[in-house]
């Protein structure tokens, strides 16, 4: 019987660093969808990786003092172990750097310039390298990056573009004759009025300023963009290649995508400018889009800067795997922002997972083996009570697969406490501790517990797909064979045999301990922070020793590489009151382009020196040995000020 496909992805992580809690929600989420699917029978693949190319990470390689592909191995795993951490069941895990990968990027852009869709140009505007991204000044807040809010620099530098406006028509017909390939509605409607309607720019798609990517293979100054390269892995990580006669049996068997699960920060790039290069490549677009919202910390977004941060990984080692998959996908809601803070997580955890499935399950497991010596009785007909817990099962059941097949995760999680809620009710109605006190009473006793146990593995076959381990350890417990989703049906449970070792699935957290542990751990990290070990330092100097040193502010001009000089930059630094040339050994921390503009201290008094045949007329004030930072100061600041 051939089981029909269901292919499902998440964007690929940049491997840049170490992926947030809100990051590492899209995994979770997407594993609960494919788990699900799979479930109902699909023949499903779930695809997500990392994307491994761009300036950002060719800095930080040059930062730590590695190669690009050292420092994307080494995040890449990182990334991949928390992913298994999670218990992710993807299919396939892609790097932007797999040689296959990158062949099919070379042959794309190729076609695509080969057909005239794309061409070779020059691009002047304001760049963030942490987002890879160009703005226009009208797009900027407060003269910074709209998406992090740090500086831009204005950038001109030579690149090829793709024709987006030539395929806007074709986009705009499509979204409308298709409502649900943008899902959320809002993010639809988002992408129609801020960006289709008033017309779409050309797209940049090459860059010459780095060189960490996959080249252009016909102009290999250039590097492809992270567009073409990272938006291609969901058919590359099929084996497309436009330069194949025949496609692969895998992209011809999962192609179109059923859905791309991704950030709503990320949906113009995955609904704009990936349809329209599939277009142009001749490709059927994917099904759906859907991108859920983000989590936040508390009111807050996350951010590092802000100290507000929180790790998947560091939850797991505090609530287990499941508590932290749980709490991920019972509170993100469908179209607004979730919130996390350990206080709402202690309070999920006991409330939900120790009280409300873990107490329920360890009462009925002791129940049954202290009433039967731990054998499941056969049920012996029904009372009013028993219809309306059966009636709550039957619902719980109907309105998951309805509210999964929508995205609605936490929805989804929320129907099946509420049976479960009903479960404990259930046992309060039905007092099974009294029926025991009278042999008369056992078979009515027998069918209570044989209920309790048949709602209890109608819940773990429902959240499977939400908490895997623990429904494992369920099905376990109340020794289930009949755990799929076509053995959902109430009374499937076999009676006659027993129940297995009753084990404490979830224990209730102390919250005054651990939020007082959380707290004294980040105090101690922040007193780490402050207190790096002291050096050996120099000999002690007078004050007016200190004072024959001239600090001066000043403004980078111009800068450039010196030939044949891996380290060193030049410079040409506004110090007011006249302008100077600098030779600096800071190349192999900063991109020229990005110091220029740059409000820096220099050494004003130092005697000339030359360096590598060059002149150099001063130093720039910096930090670090190993890693070189330079002291940036505000943009305001006057040039030629003493520094004191």
């Amino acid at each position: 019987m051939n089981k029909e496909k269901y292919y499902i992805t998440t964007a690929i992580a940049y491997a840049s660093g170490k992926p947030h809690f809100g990051n590492t929600y899209e995994v979770i989420a997407t594993d609960a969808i494919a788990r699900y699917k799979r479930q109902r029978g699909f023949d499903v693949r779930f695809m997500t990786g990392t994307d491994e190319h761009g300036q950002k990470i060719q800095n930080k390689a040059a930062e730590a003092g590695i190669t690009p592909q050292e420092f994307v191995d080494k995040t890449a795993g990182e990334i991949k172990n928390l992913w298994n951490l999670m218990n992710s069941s993807y299919d396939y895990f892609i790097r932007t750097t797999d040689q296959q990968h990158k062949k099919a990027v070379e042959h794309i852009f190729k076609k695509l310039y080969d057909q005239g869709d794309i061409y070779k140009g020059h691009y002047e505007g304001l760049y963030c390298t942490p987002c890879e991204s160009f703005f226009t000044e009208t797009q900027l807040v407060d003269g910074k990056c709209p998406d992090c809010g740090r500086e831009v620099v204005k950038t001109t530098e030579e690149a090829y573009f793709f024709k987006m406006s030539k395929y806007a028509d074709r986009l705009m017909e499509h979204i409308e004759s298709h409502p649900e390939f943008i899902q959320p509605e809002s993010r639809k409607k988002e992408m129609i009025n801020n960006f289709l309607k008033p017309g779409l720019q050309d797209l940049c798609v090459s860059r010459t300023s780095f060189n960490w990517g996959v080249p252009v293979s016909f102009d290999p100054k250039h590097v492809t963009y992270v567009w073409i390269d990272a938006l291609s892995n969901y058919i590359t990580g099929l084996g497309y290649d436009p330069d194949n006669e025949v496609q692969p049996e895998l992209f011809q068997k999962y192609w179109p995508c059923d859905v791309h699960v991704i950030g709503k920060d990320i949906v113009r790039f995955h609904t704009i400018y990936w349809p329209i290069m599939l277009m142009a490549l001749g490709v059927e677009l994917p099904k759906k889009v859907f991108a859920h919202p983000w989590f936040n910390f508390g009111m807050d977004k996350m951010s590092k800067s802000k100290g507000n941060v929180v790790y998947a990984d560091e939850l797991a080692k505090r609530f287990g795997v499941d508590g932290v998959r749980y709490y991920a996908l019972s509170e993100m809601p469908y179209a607004n922002d979730g919130s996390i803070t350990y206080e709402a997580v202690i309070n999920r955890f006991n409330t939900d997972l120790a009280n409300n499935l873990g107490n329920l399950v360890s009462r009925t497991v002791a129940m049954t083996k202290k009433y039967f010596d731990g054998v499941i009785q056969e049920p012996q007909g029904d009372v009013g009570v028993d219809g309306e817990l059966k009636a709550a099962c039957a619902n719980a059941i109907k309105k998951f697969d309805e509210l999964m097949d929508s995205f609605r995760i936490s929805e989804a999680c929320e129907v099946v406490f509420e049976m479960l809620s009903r479960a404990n009710k259930y046992i309060d109605e039905t007092t099974p501790w009294v029926l025991a006190k009278d042999e008369a009473n056992k078979p009515r006793l027998g069918t209570v517990l044989y209920n309790l146990l048949e709602a209890i593995r109608i819940a773990a076959v429902l959240l499977t797909p939400i908490i895997p381990g623990t429904c494992e350890e369920i099905f376990k417990q109340i020794n289930a064979t009949a755990n799929n989703y076509d053995d959902l049906a109430f009374g499937k449970l076999e009676s006659g045999k027993a129940v297995g070792e009753s084990k404490i699935l979830f224990t209730r957290i102390d919250e005054k301990k651990l939020l007082e542990e959380i707290e004294a751990e980040r105090q101690a990290k922040l007193e780490a922070e402050k207190k790096p070990e002291k050096p050996e330092g120099c000999a002690m100097i007078t004050i007016d020793k200190f004072m024959d040193v001239e600090l001066r502010t000043a403004q980078i001009l111009e800068c450039e590489r010196v030939p044949k000089a891996k380290k060193l930059l030049k410079l040409k630094v506004d110090l007011g009151y006249e302008t100077r040339q600098i030779v600096s050994g800071i190349a192999k921390f900063y991109e020229p382009q990005d110091l220029i503009g740059k409000k820096v201290i220099v050494v004003a008094n130092l005697a000339p020196a030359k360096l590598c045949g060059i002149d150099s007329e001063g130093m720039l004030l910096a930090s670090g040995e190993e890693t070189v930072r330079v002291v940036f100061l505000d943009k305001d600041t006057p040039n030629g000020e003493r520094v004191h």
